[in-house]
């Protein structure tokens, strides 16, 4: 018999499969009682110690090498914290014909949050752009966005988003900033140790995601909120997003081009500037909503499979196109910029 498999193009990641598992779990067996209290407190140092790892990751050399380009970073963060926030703003006329209020709210914090790492460094890569560039323009953006994401929640959602107050700013701080600038600081101890051992650390980082998920879940079904979304209104979410996805990688490509940016920057700019970050954004969410996140994350959840799906296939087809050829960024050979491998792992 002949074997089925899955077109490559097609990238259903299995993390996402995990994620969906747990939440499933969350809603045959949500946390209650003490066991409430475990799971949040555990999903706390969860979060604390995610942030320590980027941060020791994070290598500040090439951070600080990486400002040379600014005008591709200042590019990207404008598309991820200006042009994101405004779009999800005018979907507020969306409600209450196609969204409902709680789904709104999730789908403009989704617009607030950082873009990815990993996978804008991996389509770069297939898309054969400038890989340098991804990397410090996702990094910059993640770091940026510990800040500037609960600020623009606070202002843009403001009490209707879950109980945004100083409370929660100094939450945020306490436990993502202060952890990732420890990790900066105990770097040149703790980074060799970390790359030894990525393989096992990199199950711990993406343990901790689904343990925010689970207590995330587990709050919803407590409060019984599931009752507030139907299929007809998943559905809507689907296509606002969709349009969503379409607007900003048309944005970011032709926007780029306008700018004066060449091929391989504007690839770069493209992926990175048009993606929304799950690792980023679960925990903030935790944070920042607290027992309505589960359904501020499901928009983002959703967003970030189909920009998994839809930048596969557009990176592979840049890849093919042999019109084109590459211009490196300044300072750089053409060898330099595409030195990057891609990676399995698009989860960020």
């Amino acid at each position: 018999m002949t074997r089925l498999r899955r077109p490559s193009w097609i990238p259903i990641d299995p993390y996402i499969v995990l994620l969906l598992g747990t939440v499933g779990l969350a809603a045959l067996l949500p946390a209650r009682g003490t066991a409430a209290g475990v799971a949040s407190g555990a999903s706390t140092a969860a979060i604390a110690f995610l942030f320590f790892l980027y941060g020791a990751r994070l290598s500040t050399r090439e951070a600080l090498d990486g400002l040379r380009h600014w005008r591709l970073h200042v590019t990207v963060l404008l598309c991820t914290f200006v042009l994101f926030p405004v779009f999800g703003l005018a979907a507020r006329a969306l409600v209450p014909a196609l969204l409902t209020q709680p789904l709104y709210q999730g789908l403009l914090f989704l617009t607030l949050v950082p873009s990815t790492i990993q996978s804008s460094i991996a389509f770069t890569s297939i898309a054969r752009g400038n890989v340098p560039a991804a990397i410090c323009a996702g990094s910059f953006s993640s770091l940026a966005g510990m800040l500037i994401t609960p600020l623009l929640a606070a202002a843009l959602l403001g009490s209707s988003g879950g109980g945004f107050s100083a409370d929660s700013l100094v939450k945020i701080v306490l436990q993502l900033l202060v952890p990732f600038l420890a990790g900066q600081l105990l770097r040149r101890w703790v980074g060799g140790f970390i790359a030894r051992h990525k393989k096992v650390l990199g199950l711990v980082d993406r343990g901790s995601i689904l343990l925010v998920v689970y207590t995330a879940f587990s709050e919803g079904m407590t409060q019984g909120i599931w009752h507030q979304v139907s299929p007809a209104r998943l559905g809507g979410l689907l296509v606002v997003e969709a349009a969503l996805l379409t607007l900003m990688l048309l944005l970011t490509w032709y926007g780029g081009k306008a700018l004066g940016f060449g091929r391989a920057d504007r690839i770069a700019i493209q992926f990175a500037g048009s993606k929304k970050s799950l690792a980023s954004g679960l925990p903030m969410a935790g944070v920042l909503f607290g027992a309505h996140a589960s359904l501020a994350v499901l928009p983002l959840m959703l967003f970030h499979q189909m920009q998994l799906m839809v930048c596969a296939v557009l990176a592979k087809g840049r890849a093919r196109d042999p019109e084109e050829t590459l211009d490196a960024a300044p300072g750089m050979s053409a060898a330099h910029v595409v030195q990057g491998q891609p990676q399995d792992r698009v989860l960020r």
